[in-house]
């Protein structure tokens, strides 16, 4: 298999964000064909199509030309209110524009949600799946990815959970059968 550049999106912008944590976690994981990387996603202005000018934000252009670069994009969420964070459905309005020039079109992607409490953010890892169909994103339908209980898996930085460890691993080979076999 070739290595595939996989963009890291993280839906919370916390200093100490668990979501942060989770998604380097899945990136150490990961099997040595998938290249991740975070993309950060909280510098760029909410879109407005009053912006989408000749020259819009800066911000908007560099994350629609990282997105485009990608092979494949994870995305790793919280759930604020039973649905997705406003930093990220912001990021993904943003790259679904100009209309007829998404940058996600086609791009094979993942979604890992997380919460402190029992149902692992269920509510915002549907509502971001919810939004990947209209982008025409193929997204990995299974093993799914619902980290609840997540403010008890690190010491620090460092994940802790062995059993969640393990399922990461688990997780991120079957990414990578999916990159592969939906990239172009």
């Amino acid at each position: 298999m070739a290595t595939r550049k996989i963009a890291v999106l993280v839906g919370s912008l916390r200093k100490e964000s668990f979501t942060r944590k989770l998604a380097k976690s899945l990136m150490l994981a990961a099997p040595p064909t998938l290249e991740l990387e975070i993309v950060e996603i909280g510098d760029m202005p909410l879109y407005n199509q009053d912006d989408e000018t000749d020259t819009p934000p800066a911000t908007w252009t560099e994350f629609r030309g990282r997105i485009k670069e990608a092979d494949g994009v994870l995305f790793c969420t919280p759930e604020y209110n039973r649905s997705l964070p406003a930093v990220l459905k912001n990021a993904i309005d943003v790259g679904s524009r100009p209309y007829g020039q998404a940058a996600w079109t086609g791009k094979p992607c993942a979604v890992v949600s997380n919460s402190p409490g029992a149902l692992g953010g269920f509510g915002a890892n549907h509502a971001v799946r919810q939004c990947l169909v209209f982008l025409n994103m193929p997204c990995m339908q299974s093993p799914e990815a619902y980290i609840g209980g997540v403010a008890n898996k690190f010491d620090g930085d460092t994940l802790t959970d062995e059993g969640l460890k393990t399922f990461l691993q688990q997780f991120m080979e079957c990414f990578a059968t999916w990159v592969e076999r939906h990239a172009d």
